[in-house]
């Protein structure tokens, strides 16, 4: 009897693990979601996605604070020279610049708060993610790495969604 309840047990954790696992696999390619990978393995970010002229001019203005686990995705549409400034950014930040693919091709650390002088992320910015400054070298975020998140076009993807 002992093993019948143990057989029952079994099978509802993994009929259980059958109706998360589909949810999971959306997760990774959520709105409201960032991933990063790269040699130095994954990273994973809850963002605000900033897709229109008004929200992109806004940015993280005004902010005085950020989670670790936050960020920015600004998405353009279509690649173009991208360049930001830190004025009335009240927080360090790093910026991750990718091209259409998702493919990271410069970051900026540690951008300083209030500072003018112009951020160049290079031609054919598609997708820009701004993150806390300093989390991009303390998790191995450099040129190469790769994001994924359903703004980025699926069929030419470095790293499309499943």
């Amino acid at each position: 009897m002992g093993s019948g309840n143990a057989s029952n047990g079994l099978i509802a954790a993994l009929s259980a693990l059958a109706v998360l696992l589909p949810g999971l696999a959306a997760a990774a390619c959520a709105p409201e979601t960032v991933e990063v990978r790269g040699p130095a393995g994954m990273a994973r970010f809850t963002v605000d996605v900033a897709d229109d002229g008004a929200e992109r001019a806004q940015g993280l203005m005004f902010r005085e604070s950020m989670p670790a686990s936050a960020g920015m995705l600004f998405v353009y549409e279509a690649p173009q020279r991208a360049s930001f400034w830190m004025k009335n950014t009240l927080i360090p930040l790093d910026m991750i610049f990718a091209d259409e693919t998702g493919r990271v091709t410069r970051v900026h650390e540690n951008a300083v708060p209030h500072d003018t002088t112009p951020i160049d992320g290079g031609d054919a910015v598609r997708f820009v993610l701004e993150i806390n400054g300093g989390l991009a070298a303390r998790m191995g975020i450099a040129a190469g790495a790769e994001l994924r998140h359903p703004a980025i076009p699926q069929e030419t993807a470095a790293w499309p969604c499943e």
